[in-house]
């Protein structure tokens, strides 16, 4: 005899069922909310662990700092949601930065023409790595591999491997200025996540880079550009990470062309710890810049309790390790 669902209801009972949807909607609950309370609690812990955590000038510091990794994160959000990978993130914050130094003393007070072609190396990137994966059909991880080799050495190249340093003081403002008590990355941060949140949750853009992550194939065959998307989310990795790097450039007041080596796994991390799914098709901005958030302030209670740097990895790959089991339990 078949099982049909009155069958399953009746060999239940009622108590059964009322067990079963309570044990479910706390593993909705906590798949949705798990991060946002081991952030709390982390805070809880790091304000009587670390006196000095709470204080006006250190929260304004862990946001600052963490505005540059965040910034990357947003571009990364989109393509990750497409099942996509950039490897490339942190050559661009090298090259991009660079290129920026570079161009600030000269410019004098044309601070639009180093800002323009930072973000512009941003875009060369993002296109070329769209390319490999749409025309070239290869995979986002080798393709962008291939792109983080190639803008990591045109930065070496292009200085000998020297560092730059003395901007001009309109480009050093990006980095280390204020409007108000707020600092300008932190606006800069804030403005982009806004932005992009608004791109992802409330245009027809958004829901194609969802479509896409979660079928590539069902996306073809009810007629959204592929394509187009892929190339898009790419070009929008390659700008936020440019970005990122002009903001790094100019509290730096100069730029080295080792600049942004790693920050890509940094990236990664927070953008999964947000929530978004390597296999594409879930994520959030609002659950990234709670990624990039809860990490920072990770590293900065680990240093100010005086925490050896050789733990501070570790400790971040055990978070990375609960958010991405949390998120597989939420799916299950």
């Amino acid at each position: 005899m078949s099982l049909t669902m009155e069958n399953i209801k009746t060999k239940l009972g009622p108590a059964d069922l009322k067990e079963g949807m309570t044990a479910t909607k706390v593993k909705r609950f906590i798949g949705d909310y798990g991060i946002i309370i081991l952030f709390v609690v982390i805070l809880v812990f790091l304000a009587v662990a670390a006196p000095n955590f709470l204080t006006l000038n250190n929260i304004v510091n862990v946001v600052r700092q963490s505005s540059i990794i965040g910034l990357i994160a947003l571009g990364m959000t989109f393509i990750m949601i497409t099942a996509g990978i950039d490897l490339s993130v942190g050559s661009i914050v090298g090259l991009a930065g660079m290129t920026f130094a570079l161009l600030a003393p000269a410019s004098g007070g044309a601070f639009w023409l180093p800002l323009v072609a930072g973000l512009a190396v941003g875009l060369l990137v993002g296109f070329l790595s769209a390319a490999l994966v749409v025309w070239g059909a290869i995979l986002p991880f080798l393709a962008t591999l291939a792109t983080m080799a190639i803008a990591r050495t045109a930065v070496l190249v292009m200085t000998d491997g020297q560092v730059v340093s003395g901007l001009s003081g309109p480009a050093e403002w990006l980095g280390s200025g204020f409007i108000g008590p707020v600092p300008v990355p932190v606006i800069i941060f804030l403005i982009a996540a806004v932005i992009c949140e608004f791109v992802l949750s409330r245009t027809k853009f958004g829901s194609h880079v969802y479509a896409v992550g979660g079928n590539e194939e069902s996306a073809k065959k009810v007629g959204i550009s592929t394509s187009r998307v892929l190339f898009t989310v790419y070009l929008i990795g390659g700008v936020t990470a440019a970005l990122g790097g002009l903001v790094l450039t100019a509290r730096l007041d100069g730029a080295a062309p080792v600049a942004g080596t790693g920050y890509e796994l940094q990236v990664i991390a927070a953008v999964v710890i947000g929530g978004t799914s390597l296999f594409g098709g879930v994520g959030t901005i609002r659950g990234t810049v709670i990624g990039v958030l809860l990490l920072g302030v990770v590293m900065n209670g680990m240093n100010l309790m005086g925490v050896s740097s050789y733990y501070q990895q570790g400790v971040q790959g055990i978070i990375l390790v609960l958010a991405v089991l949390l998120n597989r339990w939420k799916s299950d």
